[in-house]
Parts: C-alpha cells; structure tokens; sequence
C-alpha cells in the first residue's frame, strides 16, 4: 500500500522519477509513453461509449442502460488511472534496471469488456424493451 500512495504522488511530480538509477536509453522511455497514450485512447473509447449507450439508446430498458453505461464509463475511469501508474510504474522499474511490472489489469478489462458485450448482444437478441 505504501508503494502505491508513493506512486500516486509521483504522478503529479515526475521529476522525481529521474532521481531514481540512471537515465534508460531514450526509446524505452518514449515507448513507455506510447504505451500510457494507448491506454489513454482506449479509456476515452471506453468513456464515449458509456455516453454512447446512456444518450443513443433511450428505448432500451432503464437498468440495462444505466448498468451498461456504468460499466463502460467505470472501465474507463480505471482504465485512465492505470494507465499513469503504470507508466510511473516502469519508468522507474527502466531507472533501476528491474524487470518491468506485470499486471492483472489487461485481462480484468479484457473480461470487463467481454462480459458488456455479451450483455449488449443479449440485448439486442431479445430486443430493446426486454
């Protein structure tokens, strides 16, 4: 839990990052950055999409909507989070010359996703008033 407030808080001062081991090689860091950029994408998508069901799909059932949209809104709300804390995350691993981080996030959200578009095709199989 400690590692993880210190990781937060480097996430408003990442200067601070640069203090730690030396300086990788410039392409592992800019790679890193493409990564988090991809990440930030793929939280926006999952954002739109939650607005897209909420506001594109009035015929559909209240709950439905509401859950559906709460779910792609909420994978997207933790999908942006951890795309900076990962990229703190191995930034510093990179300084340090440890192995990078690994995750479980990918296959949460993978299942997360899995499982609104499994929602999403029931519903459109049984129709928009259920």
């Amino acid at each position: 839990m400690i590692e993880f407030v210190r990781n937060v808080r480097l996430w408003f001062v990442p200067e601070e990052v640069r203090q730690e081991g030396g300086t990788p090689d410039y392409r592992f860091s800019l790679a890193n950055e493409r990564t988090f950029l991809a990440w930030l994408r793929t939280a926006l998508a999952l954002i739109g999409g939650g607005f897209a069901v909420d506001q594109f799909l009035p015929d559909l059932r209240w709950g439905w909507r509401v859950g559906l949209a709460l779910a792609l809104l909420a994978a997207g709300v933790l999908c942006a989070l951890r795309a900076v804390n990962h990229w703190v995350r191995c930034e510093r691993a990179m300084r340090r010359g440890e192995d990078l981080p690994v995750s479980r996030f990918p296959a949460l959200l993978s299942l997360v996703v899995a499982v609104v578009a499994v929602a999403m095709v029931v519903v459109v199989l049984v129709g928009w008033e259920g």
